[in-house]
């Protein structure tokens, strides 16, 4: 069973999550929280496998501090922000501070399960209109791209594969199944790439494979 905990100051918001993970055989909402201090408290208690953050609670930068001090817990979860289509300096520093995703409110039931099954696999979760958002946000975006490409260009033709699989939010046993190659290589791999383009997560990688054309 995967264990999940809400983090949102929307009531609203968290029934909506709540009901449309209910509903997944093999997933539990185990807890709740309106504001990022009871977010990390929670977290602390429970130890949820995943925790799903509103960026923004009652202020600004909750999400983001709750994403920090949750890292730093003996177990910390797999976490995805929850944002909207706005893209701002909060989503910038979420992705620095090592969030597992972004997922947009009204996200789809189906697309909602799929991507927590992810998260509990050690998958990464980018949707791809925040992805999208995220690159065009850049000041200059050919100057955003070509770095990127350079830093792609780096990598084995293999390699490549993976970040590009790893765009597309697989998991390392999915990307493992595509190319027909046990989960222990595809983890070799996956360091390997992020040693070389410099990404402290999968989350990061994904992104530069968006920057860099690997991914529509």
């Amino acid at each position: 069973m995967i264990t999940v905990m809400l983090a949102d100051d929307e009531e609203l918001v968290r029934q909506g999550l709540r009901a449309m993970l209910s509903a997944a055989p093999d997933i539990e909402v185990v807890g709740e929280a309106a504001d990022g201090r009871s977010a990390v408290e929670t977290a602390r208690r429970l130890r949820p496998q995943v925790a799903l953050l509103d960026i923004k609670m009652r202020q600004p930068d909750d999400g983001i501090r709750a994403l920090r001090a949750m890292q730093g817990l003996p177990e910390p979860p797999r976490m995805a922000m929850l944002t909207t289509f706005d893209v701002d300096e909060y989503v910038s520093l979420a992705l620095r501070f090592g969030a597992n995703g972004f997922l947009l409110k009204d996200i789809e039931p189906g697309v909602l399960v799929r991507a927590v099954r992810d998260l509990s696999r050690g998958g990464a979760v980018l949707d791809p209109s925040v992805a999208a958002r995220m690159v065009n946000a850049q000041r200059d975006e050919a100057r955003a791209a070509a770095p990127a490409r350079r830093l792609l260009a780096s990598l084995s033709e293999r390699e490549r594969e993976v970040v590009t699989l790893i765009g597309q939010g697989m998991s390392n046993a999915e990307i493992g199944s595509k190319l027909h190659l046990s989960e222990a290589t595809v983890k070799g791999y996956v360091s390997a790439v992020l040693s070389k383009i410099g990404a402290a997560n999968r989350v990061q990688a994904a992104l530069l494979a968006y920057r860099g054309g690997l991914v529509d």
